[in-house]
């Protein structure tokens, strides 16, 4: 594998000014990626509280950038091979993928 780019990026746990502990993914000072907060009574926080009761390990960040939203998110999940089916499938409501082989990256 050849590198083509290199950052530092730091994962932290915060406190918001509500009380809420949620995770931080932090690209510099300026540039962040923010949970969403579970607690909060909002169109994405139901969502999100829901989603974490299904799928525990599955994370949903807001991007932040100089201190503005910028309306993207980074979402992804923890699974075991095993387990992603069923996530990938409540996300395509279908089974279409499955009659394509697995392929996995070759690493050099």
């Amino acid at each position: 594998m050849k590198i083509l780019e290199e950052r530092l990026i730091k994962f932290k746990k915060v406190l918001t000014k509500s009380g809420s502990e949620l995770y931080m993914i932090e690209i510099s000072p300026d540039h962040f990626f923010l949970e969403q907060n579970y607690k909060k009574p909002s169109k994405y926080g139901i969502a999100y509280k829901r989603l974490k009761e299904k799928y525990p390990e599955f994370f949903m960040f807001w991007e932040i950038k100089n201190d503005k939203y910028t309306g993207r998110l980074l979402l992804g999940t923890f699974a075991e091979k095993g387990e992603i089916d069923e996530f990938i499938t409540s996300v395509l409501h279908d089974e279409e993928y499955k009659n394509y082989p697995f392929e996995r990256e070759e690493l050099e």
